[in-house]
């Protein structure tokens, strides 16, 4: 069976339970019509609201910035599909529930081009005043060789990988919390970096090996941004495939949400045509700025930036959890001390992209002299990190992503404009391809992000530290609220930040399906008895506990 996030926490089978005939659950008639608040409208807001719409529900998205949340494609000016991918823009082929939406809204997706993939076509690697040019792993000295090896051997030593991948291929859940628990005590409290360090593996090996490692990695590019993180977001990456096997969405991953939220599809109480952007007569409300339970009611009461306060039995909250506690001002008594410890000590990485549009991919171009392209996807130590390229076509204006950098790299840009950024990553660039004029291409003006500075963000994406593990479990098992003090349910959280698997768009959609769940639970309705959701699972194959 192929590879898809099927756990290892919550070895629940998503992709199944959306795809079976007899739908998600149903609600009892007198709930059917009752508006949902759901306070944004990116991947887990679009997704949840799509679903509770086929349920019969009406669920109102509240946005305080740009529609599409971190899947956002920005368009260059005077072009109507040259694209610049902001936040997310590398999908795993075994993120089978997002796929399930990109299939039914009809996106089309190719492979990504990562390094040292055909569809990068070539790679430099350029560290320490060396480059190297390959188009495989083979092309490279015996040291990358023996570096992937080590990691290879060091996920065998650490975590009995191939098992347990085989086990989650086989959607075995029994067996894949059998060899997954374990590891909780294991590796929840040390880093990445220990876990490198300690491998009989890599021991064998010089520094310079996991040097390399750090800088260059293997899949995506280098791994050291990641070092200090918890050992166990790495084995969950590595596990569920996310790493491998990536590719991009045609005409930019955005479309994705604008095609789910104008969808017209098959609903429960709905007339024939209705679709999210109708249930929201065509727009989304504007920013929300308080979250409170009514006092005679006892339902929650959403008031946006304008004034408008509504009230309702239940609300999906989905933007990053430090906005609770910064721009939304939120009724503490709606969460547990503990989750709301859970949520404010939530680490958010940084990240930093440039763009430009040039006129073609001249990159494919032969440099006569050595008989190569005269620029490949390149990974280097300088101050662009990642630099990646998109072919529109040989008479088309084409795309680069100058640079991809995260932490201590986004944060050297951080300062400057996107014309200073475009400068520094040509300056570095030209220090590896110095017959190569890549200005003289560059049309438009290039569009960059630092998604720290963004006020509706506040950072990239989660990364666990070690210890986090007892944080994301009361977070992810929230939607579970049947035991919980009746002032504490309605509210639901959802989002890659809420996820076991932070900054791929697969831990959005699981966990807004959980939240769809935990919303037809509390309103009364059930899942059907051949197809048990999450919340059904969950007591069996839940995510352990930590004490």
């Amino acid at each position: 069976m192929q590879l898809s996030a099927f756990g290892p926490d919550f070895p629940f089978a998503y992709e199944d339970w959306l795809r079976h005939p007899a739908g998600l659950g149903r609600l009892p008639a007198a709930q059917q019509g009752a508006e949902v608040a759901i306070i944004g409208a990116g991947a887990a807001g679009v997704v949840a609201g799509h679903e509770l719409m086929k349920l019969g529900l009406r669920p109102i998205l509240y946005e305080s910035g740009k529609f599409g949340g971190r899947l956002r494609s920005e368009t260059f000016e005077g072009t109507e599909d040259v694209i610049a991918e902001l936040g997310g823009m590398r999908f795993p082929v075994s993120s089978r529930g997002f796929y399930h939406y990109v299939d039914l809204v009809g996106c089309e997706a190719e492979p990504f081009p990562n390094p040292l993939t055909p569809a990068a076509g070539s790679t430099v690697i350029d560290l320490e005043g060396e480059t190297l040019f390959a188009r495989t792993l083979a092309d490279l000295p015996d040291l990358y060789r023996e570096v992937a090896e080590a990691y290879a051997a060091a996920l065998e030593e650490g975590a009995q990988f191939s098992e347990l991948q085989a086990a989650m291929k086989a959607r075995d859940a029994a067996r894949v919390k059998e060899l997954w628990d374990p590891l909780l005590a294991a590796w929840d409290e040390r880093t990445f970096y220990d876990f490198i360090t300690a491998s009989e593996a890599f021991r064998a090996l010089s520094f310079r090996h996991r040097e390399v490692f750090g800088q260059v990695g293997f899949g995506t590019g280098g791994w050291d941004s990641d070092f200090p993180n918890s050992m166990l977001e790495i084995l969950r990456v590595n596990l569920c495939g996310l790493d491998d096997a990536q590719c991009y969405i045609k005409g930019g991953v955005e479309n994705v949400l604008h095609r789910l939220w104008r969808l017209a599809a098959p609903c429960a109480h709905w007339p024939e045509g209705t679709s999210l952007a109708k249930l929201n007569d065509g727009a989304t409300r504007g920013r929300a700025v308080a979250i409170a339970r009514d006092a005679e009611t006892g339902l929650i009461r959403v008031t946006d930036r304008w004034g408008r306060s509504d009230l309702y039995q239940a609300v999906l909250v989905t933007c990053q959890s430090h906005l609770l506690t910064t721009s939304i001002n939120t009724d503490e008594d709606l969460f547990d001390q503990k989750l709301w410890m859970a949520l404010d000590r939530t680490r958010y990485m940084q990240a930093a992209k440039t763009f430009v549009m040039v006129d073609r991919p001249f990159w494919n171009d032969i440099d006569t002299e050595t008989g190569r392209p005269l620029m490949s996807m390149t990974l280097t130590d300088r101050i662009t990190r990642g630099t990646y390229f998109f072919d529109n076509g040989p008479e088309r204006p084409a795309v680069i992503c100058l640079s991809y950098s995260w932490m201590t790299d986004a944060l050297k840009v951080l300062p400057h404009d996107a014309e200073k950024r475009v400068e520094l990553a040509l300056s570095a660039l030209a220090k590896i391809y110095p017959t190569v004029d890549v200005a003289s291409h560059i049309r438009g003006n290039p569009i960059c992000v630092s998604w720290e500075t963004d006020q509706n963000f506040l950072g990239a994406f989660k990364g666990a530290l070690p210890g986090h593990y007892r944080y994301n479990h009361r977070m992810y098992g929230h939607f579970m609220q049947s035991e919980m003090p009746a002032r504490e349910r309605g509210i639901f959280l959802a989002g890659d930040g809420i996820s076991w698997t932070p900054a791929w768009v697969e831990g959005a959609v699981q966990t807004a399906l959980n939240a769809v769940w935990g919303i037809v639970n509390h309103l009364g309705g059930t899942s059907a008895p051949e197809n048990p959701g999450p919340g059904d699972l969950y007591p069996s194959i839940g995510p352990a506990a930590l004490d």
